[in-house]
């Protein structure tokens, strides 16, 4: 029996296949202002609004700016994946993925219903453009990691270029976000450190930073992650043009992470102040 043998780190692999590249989805007539109604049809997860809220601005601008998915590519083999790890509060999910035409939007009058698509956790068995189920915590980066090692056992991912080796060049990334809380699962330290060491430059985690995690981390949240060889960016989580530059600051070499800082409270709709993972 051979040994086993570990991949060399960023090893190099073919070029994504040249036709069918998911595109950019068109822009929304009525942009971001399409949000907040079909935000207020969504009943009945209360209890999760602060943590959909602190959501809400990250998911907007990945799907109208940063994404290369629509509802016409949804099932290309090179699109983009996006990863809701922290799916407890799905809402503003939910909404967005409606505004850009993903999911009808009557179907935001009926969550949890017996006949509804749209659960307390994200499904993507039922829900179009969801690529995981997700709700308990800790998972998704981790799924992130795996997903993208087969993108590139594929030959799906993008291809560094560009006389300093960086740049998209064509082909899919990985894009998961975590809340900060959620950074206290374990699991999450392993593919921070993998995802590192192995330098998977197609990845970016979006951590929305509310001042919820329970022990955070010495020096800030962001050397969590450039102890272990990603490059890092800290915005304002409300500011689209900020998030905009940050998710596409990625490097070609090296994973990426940007930190979107979030008030620590919300107000919900209740009046009732909360800050949630």
């Amino acid at each position: 029996m051979s040994a086993f043998i570990a991949s060399p780190v960023a090893a190099p692999h073919p070029p994504p296949t040249p036709t069918g590249y998911a595109a950019l989805p068109p822009p929304t007539p009525t942009g971001y202002a399409a949000l907040p109604p079909l935000l207020r049809r969504i009943t009945g997860d209360e209890k999760h609004e602060p943590s959909a809220n602190s959501t809400l601005d990250v998911l907007w601008v990945l799907y109208d700016r940063i994404l290369r998915i629509s509802p016409q590519t949804v099932d290309a083999a090179d699109r983009d994946r996006f990863l809701l790890s922290k799916g407890h509060g799905p809402a503003a999910y939910y909404a967005v993925l409606a505004a850009k035409g993903f999911i009808p939007d009557a179907w935001l009058d009926d969550l949890a219903g017996p006949d509804s698509p749209l659960g307390h956790h994200p499904d993507r068995l039922l829900v179009p453009g969801v690529e995981i189920g997700s709700g308990s915590l800790g998972h998704g980066l981790g799924l992130g990691v795996g997903m993208l090692l087969g993108l590139r056992a594929q030959g799906l991912t993008y291809q560094a270029g560009g006389a300093g080796g960086a740049g998209r060049v064509g082909g899919a990334r990985v894009y998961v976000l975590v809340g900060d809380a959620e950074l206290d699962e374990g699991s999450n330290h392993e593919a921070i450190a993998y995802a590192g060491s192995r330098q998977l430059a197609e990845l970016t985690a979006i951590v929305v930073d509310n001042d919820s995690a329970t022990h955070g981390w010495p020096g800030g949240l962001a050397s969590r992650f450039s102890v272990n060889g990603w490059t890092t960016t800290t915005v304002d989580g409300r500011d689209h043009e900020a998030l905009t530059a940050a998710l596409t600051g990625h490097d070609g070499v090296r994973p990426h992470l940007v930190v979107a800082r979030t008030p620590a409270k919300y107000t919900t709709s209740d009046g009732k102040e909360d800050g949630h993972a």
